[in-house]
């Protein structure tokens, strides 16, 4: 089988797969509040056009899809889609990323369908800290959520908190022992530069060193880094030892993971993009849906791998990603 190999000898092997732009929550660091999604049903990907863009990419040497949002849940189909994709001949692993607001719902169709595993976004356990964060958000239908998902046999389940200093640092603790309680894995994220929202979410930035500190501290260091596999995500992640949870920190700012990237992103319109750094694209929604070949198609996909950026910018340059959301573009 071919492979997608960039012209930094990396390996491309993860698609994030962003199903819609829409979101039932609104967090401040993720969208400006008065941004609204500009889409019509005819402009997002359809059905057909989601079974052939990822049969193209596996291929390629695409294995793991992770479909996100927006808030994928929203997406009507969710389960057809997770379907659709799970049974693509050299696609292995299927996970979600979401809030869960309505995970409680939708977990047991998920998991028939193909949703082995899910990564859960919450930034507070604190009820109205969480309705703060997420301008809106219930925390309890998120708990429902998590439930829900332990329930129905998915594995791993991650809790992704985004750590801001002045927000929701002092909860660092208390997250993870909420994971260790529920037998399931946190994350910690810095704040990343995109879109005028997560410019402004920097002057709360915690790197990955002051938090790996409040880690350490809380749990008597009794943390044994873990080896990460060819599609493994960004995370450093570590084993909390006497436990059945990890631990682990995406540091995209203080600390980046270009060198190992082996991820490209899918928009809900369509729009392949190679780095959350950088604004080239090219439409591979108009591609499928003209007369091009298959093979004509394959052959922009690797001429368009051929231009990922070696690493983003975001220490130095962030204006070229400024007008992004986001919620736009699946994380």
């Amino acid at each position: 089988m071919p492979k997608l190999i960039d012209k930094f000898g990396r390996q491309i092997n993860y698609l994030r797969l962003s199903v819609t732009e829409h979101c039932n929550y609104r967090c401040f660091y993720c969208r400006d509040d008065e941004h609204t999604p500009n889409c019509k049903r005819e402009d997002i990907l359809s059905y057909e056009d989601i079974e052939k863009i990822v049969q193209l990419f596996a291929q390629l040497g695409i294995t793991k899809v992770r479909l996100t949002g927006g808030e994928p849940l929203l997406r009507r189909g969710i389960a057809k889609i997770a379907k659709l994709i799970s049974r693509i001949d050299g696609i292995n692993d299927v996970p979600l990323s979401t809030n869960a607001h309505l995970l409680e719902k939708f977990a047991g169709k998920l998991y028939q369908n193909g949703i082995n595993r899910v990564n859960i976004s919450i930034d507070s356990l604190i009820p109205e800290r969480f309705e703060k964060v997420t301008r809106g958000g219930d925390l309890s239908e998120v708990i429902k959520g998590i439930d829900a998902a332990i329930q129905t046999g998915m594995h791993p389940i991650k809790m992704n908190m985004v750590a801001m200093r002045g927000v929701n640092e002092d909860e660092i603790e208390s997250m993870i022992d909420f994971a260790i309680d529920k037998g399931i894995d946190i994350r910690f994220i810095e704040t990343m530069p995109i879109g005028s929202a997560g410019i402004e979410a920097l002057t709360q930035h915690i790197s990955k060193k002051d938090i790996l500190a409040k880690i350490n501290k809380h749990l008597n260091n009794q943390l044994t880094p873990i080896v990460s596999n060819k599609t493994a995500g960004p995370a450093h992640n570590f084993k909390i030892k006497g436990t059945n949870s990890t631990v682990g920190i995406i540091s995209a700012v203080s600390n980046n993971f270009c060198q190992t990237c082996n991820r490209i992103r899918l928009t809900a319109k369509g729009d392949l993009i190679l780095c959350l750094g950088q604004q080239d694209s090219i439409s591979l929604r108009d591609a499928v849906r003209s007369d091009l070949t298959d093979n004509e198609i394959k052959s922009m996909i690797i001429n368009a791998i051929n231009k990922k950026p070696e690493k983003h910018e975001f220490n130095s340059v962030i204006d070229n990603i400024s007008n992004r959301q986001m919620v736009e573009i699946g994380g």
